[in-house]
């Protein structure tokens, strides 16, 4: 998927998540977290933009001749089931096709810390994934699924993903968006077979 730096356009990073300082904690938001993490390495901010949701425009280090590839961040600022129309606006004005569109979020089917690309298929009833689809009309775009664990217990899945990160969990939540932030940058420089073999190959829940 990497091509020549801006040759295709821009990438769009959209992190998933509820906007309020209620939800900033929650499992639920862990895609805004990586997203902000982005931003803030790059030295960039996001702010209000015309698509409703937080944008920063950036561009990545250079890893050979020529400029970096340009990144546009968004977060949406609708909660998570209406996500989808900010992340349409977004793309259109940035003029991005849905193949360099990646949308990372949290995955109750993968072990709390573990990383997997995905493209396309479905949404696994993720309700932000299924607004995204919905509005653009189709599931061929990149996600980065940021493993959040299973509910305890006859937990409701929806009340689980709407609650922070345990005590434990926070401790070791740095480690995870910084390497969800390497996933990211990946994917942008090394094309998605690379990125893929690389971060899908890596479990932290079954590191020693």
């Amino acid at each position: 998927m990497a091509e020549d730096a801006g040759s295709a356009g821009p990438w769009l990073v959209v992190g998933l998540g509820n906007p309020g300082p209620q939800y900033a904690g929650n499992r639920h938001n862990v895609g805004v977290m990586i997203v902000a993490q982005l931003a803030a390495d790059l030295g960039a901010k996001l702010s209000a933009h015309r698509s409703r949701a937080q944008v920063a425009e950036v561009r990545l280090a250079p890893s050979g001749g020529g400029p970096g590839e340009r990144v546009v961040l968004a977060v949406p600022t609708s909660y998570m089931n209406e996500s989808g129309g900010q992340v349409t606006s977004a793309a259109r004005f940035f003029k991005v096709e849905p193949e360099r569109l990646l949308v990372v979020h949290d995955e109750l089917d993968l072990p709390f810390g573990d990383l997997m690309l995905k493209l396309g298929g479905g949404e696994g009833g993720h309700n932000g994934l299924r607004s995204i689809s919905r509005s653009l009309g189709t599931r061929d775009y990149s996600r980065l699924r940021v493993g959040v664990g299973r509910p305890p217990g006859r937990m409701d899945p929806a009340d689980f993903v709407l609650r922070d990160f345990s005590g434990t969990e926070r401790k070791e939540l740095p480690f995870i968006v910084g390497d969800a932030v390497d996933a990211v940058d990946a994917v942008i420089r090394d094309g998605w077979v690379r990125a893929q073999e690389k971060v899908n190959g890596t479990r932290r829940s079954r590191e020693a």
